[in-house]
């Protein structure tokens, strides 16, 4: 395998794993897919399963160093919507920014296009700007208080 790539997967498990750590900070129930990244085809592996107070969240990590535009594997995000489905969750793209220092969060519903999917899904850099911060996300859909939810960012 190249060394580039090696590199990129090696900063996926790194987002994965520090993601893993402040979920399970907030409380969650959590795991991190034992074949996440793997190129299995038939299978479903999310990156990460979080689960509190009967809540599911399914989801598929990226890193990206700075704000751009990125793309997603359409297949992916039909399994991982089958695999929230089948869960009674949420399908959801974390994506960690590292120059704001900030994870943001898309819903797979709102990214997948309607009727003929194509291989990749570019999701721009403007819709990723604003989408809503991951924590800030989790709080609201789990309706916990300000407090807490500021004390789980430290």
């Amino acid at each position: 395998m190249d060394n580039e790539i090696k590199k990129i997967k090696k900063r996926g498990v790194q987002a994965e794993r520090e993601l893993v750590k402040k979920l399970w900070r907030m409380g969650f129930a959590v795991i991190r897919g034992p074949a996440s990244g793997s190129r299995i085809k038939k299978a479903i592996y999310p990156d990460i399963v979080a689960i509190k107070n009967s809540k599911v969240f399914v989801l598929e990590v990226k890193k990206r160093k700075e704000l751009r535009s990125c793309y997603l594997d359409s297949n992916q995000l039909l399994k991982i919507a089958e695999f929230a489905k089948r869960a009674g969750g949420e399908a959801l793209v974390a994506i960690k920014i590292d120059s704001l220092r900030v994870w943001k969060v898309l819903e797979v519903s709102k990214i997948v296009p309607q009727g003929a999917i194509p291989k990749r899904i570019k999701v721009d850099k403007e819709v990723i700007d604003k989408a809503e911060e991951l924590f800030t996300y989790l709080s609201r859909k789990l309706s916990i208080g300000l407090e807490k939810f500021i004390q789980f960012q430290e």
